[in-house]
């Protein structure tokens, strides 16, 4: 019999990776944002309630507009909070595990080396603020959760820095990249493979086990934005020479919310509770170009 999972979120890199690799011993239901509002607390409820036989529940939803949220604070907290403090309340009622998706903009971003899960958060903006308000609601309403934070998303679809990197190369004279924002950029398809690899032992956990809690989940390596864009062109643009590219400060692009610089997360929980790390995120940088369409490359 396959695990089953239900999943909210459907069009999302991360949501759309799930889909992608489910296997015939994992069985996903993604709900789209238009079966199940996300700012109605009471529709979460009944979607996870009347579910039917599901054994784990993945969060893979999320306001992420991060300078927007700062002019639409509730819609932030509607959906990055009181959502996720819904799924966590009719989780808790039915018995079965939350694996819910958070960010490192949760942290100011000026310690001097990577977070930890155990360092104090203090976001700089609206929806680092809303998303940390939803992994506390997650982790006090659900005995048997998953908080787990990435960073710096990419894959060959959805809204993304590999994306935005080649699509202005084709009409931009010259890139000016960021230099000073540092971080450990993660492949959404490791992130989908990890949980579904995951999914039996999360399903069979009981509470107060290792597993559950806050978790960093982030390809090994780290690197700055412009570092990062110097490898998607080295790596999607093998043959002809790479766009003109400047590095810069953050403050060269102003922004509604502040971005922190330091977006490193220590990865030592991954390894110490479930014996794994994911690999060097070059190496899945270079399996993401490869399955872009060559339109997008």
């Amino acid at each position: 019999m396959s695990l089953r999972i239900l999943q909210f979120g459907a069009t999302g890199q991360l949501a759309r990776e799930m889909l992608a690799r489910a296997s015939a011993g994992v069985e996903v239901t993604a709900l789209s944002r238009a079966e199940v509002d996300l700012t109605e607390p009471d529709a979460i409820a009944r979607a996870i309630g009347e579910a039917g036989d599901i054994d784990l529940v993945l969060n893979a939803a999320a306001y992420t507009a991060v300078d927007k949220a700062e002019s639409e604070p509730d819609l932030a907290y509607a959906v990055n909070a009181w959502a996720p403090q819904a799924m966590a309340k009719a989780c808790q009622a039915r018995g079965v595990p939350l694996v819910h998706i958070s960010t490192d903009m949760v942290f100011s971003g000026e310690k001097a080396g990577p977070y930890l899960e155990t360092d104090a958060p203090a976001p700089l903006h609206v929806y680092g603020a809303s998303k940390l308000a939803g992994e506390m609601a997650v982790l006090d309403a659900c005995d048997r959760a998953v908080v787990a934070r990435v960073s710096w998303l990419f894959s060959a679809f959805g809204q993304n820095f590999l994306q935005m990197m080649l699509k202005l190369a084709q009409t931009q004279p010259k890139l000016r990249i960021v230099d000073d924002q540092r971080a450990r950029p993660t492949a959404s398809g490791d992130v989908a493979a990890f949980l579904l690899s995951q999914a039996q032992r999360l399903a069979a956990a009981p509470k107060g086990a290792r597993e559950w809690g806050l978790l960093h989940l982030v390809n090994d390596g780290e690197a700055s934005r412009y570092e990062m864009a110097q490898a998607i062109f080295e790596l999607a643009w093998a043959g002809r020479a790479a766009p003109v590219m400047e590095p810069v400060p953050t403050s060269t692009f102003p922004t509604p919310a502040r971005r922190g610089l330091n977006c490193v997360l220590d990865a030592g929980r991954l390894k110490s509770v479930y014996g794994l790390s994911l690999r060097p995120w070059r190496e899945a940088l270079e399996d993401a170009i490869a399955d872009l369409t060559p339109a997008e490359a």
